[in-house]
């Protein structure tokens, strides 16, 4: 029973607000994690879904055929937390202003250390009408930067949206 409550708060954890600068109200939210199945290995602080894998607290939601954690040995906090899929799909609202981040990729890793999110493999990331397409892009969560590269032969797409603005004022 002692090792089912300390795999149980394991999956808990894991399932912790995973972007720091998002909605202040997400921490808060109850956690929901479903998978087909889930395995700990306490010695190294990994834990493991698998089969269709959905979180979802508050605004943020991550769909995954494999989700991978990565907790710090000494505290159980989460280090990493890695994400593959057909795609791996992870949306929040980063903030009231910013509105919706929806990205995915193939694999999308997230290190909670630096709040860097990296999406490879025919990688997305929209936001605020604006799209980043290409093979990779890191996404600083803390600074709202992105970088985008692309691979294979490819070029890295961007598309902004007009400014309404100033397109008002060329009207009138």
């Amino acid at each position: 029973m002692k090792n089912f409550n300390k795999f149980f708060c394991l999956i808990c954890l894991a399932g912790m607000p995973l972007i720091a600068s998002a909605l202040p109200s997400d921490a808060n939210q109850p956690i929901r994690l479903l998978a087909d199945r889930a395995t700990y290995v306490e010695k190294t602080g990994v834990t493991t879904y698998s089969g269709n894998v959905t979180i979802e607290q508050g605004t943020l939601k991550i769909a995954a055929d494999n989700l991978t954690v990565n907790l710090n040995p000494s505290n159980r906090s989460i280090n990493s937390v890695v994400a593959t899929g057909r795609p791996a799909t992870l949306q929040q609202v980063v903030s009231q202003e910013k509105g919706l981040a929806k990205g995915q990729a193939n694999r999308i890793d997230y290190n909670a250390v630096t709040g860097i999110v990296t999406l490879t493999g025919n990688a997305k990331l929209t936001q605020a009408g604006s799209s980043f397409a290409g093979n990779t892009i890191r996404y600083s969560l803390k600074l709202g930067d992105v970088e985008a590269n692309a691979g294979g032969g490819q070029r890295v797409e961007l598309v902004f949206p007009p400014n309404t603005e100033i397109n008002q004022r060329g009207v009138r």
